[in-house]
């Protein structure tokens, strides 16, 4: 599935905007800039999962006409705070499907992990743009999703830094002229260290990512590039490109955000500072593009652009990610439930930072699934994903206690 260049609103009305996720690292920076630019965008619902103070501030601030929760036993709190602002509130599953099915111009999907799949598919057939940040949606459920999105006629304008820099060096491109996609990973907090050290990082060390502000899964599936290997997966579906054809590389200075490279050698890249509000904005104003406070490149301080091969032997989720992809079907729906599970019981405490990687292999190792052929599936496959992750990590044997040195963590 090629992105398609979105279909136009009404000439000189501002946009109609959905935030689903809009109180986490993507939906507050989607909020920044809606905020920035007031009149070129009007608020239809704001959706979060539990931070009911943060949606409500934002709810009275923007105005939309609902704002939801995820978690049903916090209606009360979110339907006191918004009293006297106009704004509806609601709370569940089923509002926030609601929410996601109102028609506007542009929908960002912003909720993490496969919890984002339903909401996600409700907004791609309801809105004209669907800016997707959630790429759990194409790697648990990539040709359900792309069916979805077949029948809806959505446009498609993804979210994620290094798709984003694709989608606009492919803007104008003939996909037959396209020889390799190559994306690009900082390498993460742990570029520099050696397996026996990263045994004993804590979660505090894992979350904190050099270049990027991320959530805290997101963060950790950067730290053991499981986040890149999704990445290979989305851009797969994305872009029809073959799994072969996407490369990795390691760009610690995060200037460059990806690279098409071309039958006749040349190679497009785009460029900028690390900051999700340009990719964001990309998919808000796109085919234009709208004015962000981010920090602007000078070339002339830039000191050095470098480059090296992912090392997977280190950080084997790569590689477990392109397997999965291979082996199709799935597979990859497997990988994303076992990883969200085991990225879980990580920051929880309950296993190490390299178990996380084998985690998931017990996990792809010990199932066989079935192709999913509609969303049902899709759930089932999810569920038996986390079932076995759970399964492994008893499996495993371990106890994780703190220790004294710096908050980090040792096996006792």
């Amino acid at each position: 599935m090629t992105a398609r260049i979105p279909k136009s609103g009404q000439a000189g009305a501002p946009r109609r905007i959905s935030v689903l996720g809009a109180t986490g690292s993507i939906g507050s920076s989607t909020l920044d800039l809606l905020k920035r630019d007031r009149s070129s965008f009007a608020v239809e619902a704001l959706t979060a999962h539990e931070s009911v103070e943060a949606l409500a501030a934002a709810a009275r601030d923007l105005r939309p006409a609902v704002a939801v929760i995820g978690k049903p036993e916090l209606y009360g709190a979110l339907r006191e705070a918004l009293s006297g602002s106009g704004v509806e509130a609601a709370a569940g599953k089923d509002a926030l499907l609601e929410a996601a099915a109102r028609p506007v111009d542009v929908a960002v999907g912003g909720i993490v992990g496969a919890a984002g799949l339903e909401p996600t598919l409700a907004a791609a057939r309801h809105a004209r743009v669907l800016a997707l940040a959630n790429k759990e949606c194409l790697v648990c459920a990539g040709e359900v999703f792309k069916a979805e999105m077949a029948k809806s006629g959505t446009s498609l304008v993804p979210v994620d830094s290094e798709h984003s820099a694709i989608f606009q060096a492919l803007a104008g491109e003939r996909a037959e002229r396209v020889e390799r996609l190559i994306l690009t990973a900082s390498g993460g907090p742990f570029s520099m260290l050696t397996r026996a050290e990263m045994a004993d990082v804590s979660p505090k060390q894992a979350v904190s990512h050099p270049k990027w502000r991320m959530g805290a899964k997101i963060s950790v599936d950067s730290a053991t590039m499981m986040n890149k290997g999704l990445e290979v997966i989305e851009a797969f579906h994305l872009f029809a490109t073959a799994e072969d054809r996407i490369d990795v590389v390691i760009h610690p200075q995060s200037v460059i955000h990806s690279m098409v490279a071309f039958c006749d050698g040349a190679v497009l890249a785009q460029m900028g500072a690390p900051d999700m509000r340009t990719p964001i904005a990309v998919a808000l104003a796109w085919p234009d593009r709208m004015a962000t406070p981010v920090k602007r490149l000078d070339f002339a301080r830039l000191a050095a652009l470098t480059f090296s091969p992912p090392d997977e032997d280190r950080f084997p989720c790569l590689g477990l990610a392109r397997q999965a992809l291979r082996s199709g079907g799935g597979f990859p729906t497997l990988l994303n439930a076992a990883n969200e599970i085991a990225v879980r019981a990580f920051l929880r405490r309950e296993i190490g930072f390299l178990d996380i990687a084998e985690v998931v292999e017990r996990v792809l190792a010990s199932e066989t699934p079935v192709a999913p052929h509609d969303v049902a599936d899709v759930l089932e496959l999810d569920a038996q994903g986390r079932r076995a992750a759970r399964a492994a990590i008893g499996g495993l044997g371990r106890t994780i206690a703190a220790s004294s040195d710096g908050g980090r963590i040792r096996k006792v």
